[in-house]
């Protein structure tokens, strides 16, 4: 069973999520927080697997809150779930630590699929968000994969997590991803499969 901790500011839109997630025979919500400094003190008391946290809301924000609760327990995944979807937002958002990244008008079946894949430690990313995200940190005066690039998807290729790989190269988590995100802008590809298969390709992994 995946325990879920909702953070929104409007009760109306927890209780949506709460009714998609709990009809899910695998997932269950444990909490609910209407505010960024509620979560991050629910967070400690619920221990939850996955947290899906709003972005803007009065007083400490979603950014904040991630920050706050990775800070104390950095191996907590945390999916950004709001209607913004702007390169400052995202931007924001994943270098403060989010496990992914989605949009409110997600299907109960993409949200539910986005919840398992936090729990095994992958990132989600809604595809407009990927989309951005690579645009945004596409470097074409450097196309080739640096040494530590090249490391991190040979250890993708094998089936580690973004938290094993951080282990075995020891660096943090967040590191990690932003390795991954530069290796999709130079690859132009906007998941961990379609890297490694292109770097593949490419003769890059060997």
């Amino acid at each position: 069973m995946i325990r879920i901790m909702l953070v929104d500011d409007h009760p109306v839109v927890r209780e949506g999520l709460r009714g998609m997630l709990d009809a899910e025979a695998d997932l269950s919500v444990v909490g609910e927080a209407g505010s960024g400094e509620e979560a991050v003190a629910l967070e400690r008391v619920k221990e939850p697997d996955v947290i899906l946290m709003d972005l803007r809301m009065p007083g400490l924000d979603g950014v904040g809150a991630i920050q706050r609760i990775l800070a104390t327990v950095p191996s907590r995944r945390i999916v950004v779930l709001t209607t913004y979807e702007t390169d400052a937002d995202i931007l924001r958002a994943v270098e403060a630590g989010a496990a992914g990244y989605l949009l409110k008008d997600a299907s109960r079946t993409e949200l539910a699929g986005a919840v398992r894949a936090a729990a095994r430690g992958e990132t989600v990313l809604a595809p407009s968000v990927a989309g951005r995200l690579v645009n945004t940190v596409r470097a074409p005066a450097q196309p080739g994969l640096s040494a530590r690039e090249i490391e991190v998807l040979r250890l993708v290729a094998t089936g580690n997590t973004n938290a094993d790989i951080g282990r075995a190269l020891h660096i943090s988590e967040a590191t990690v991803k932003t390795h991954l995100l530069r290796v999709f802008a130079k690859l132009d590809v906007s998941d961990r499969t379609a890297a490694v298969t292109t770097a593949m390709d490419r003769g890059l992994l060997r």
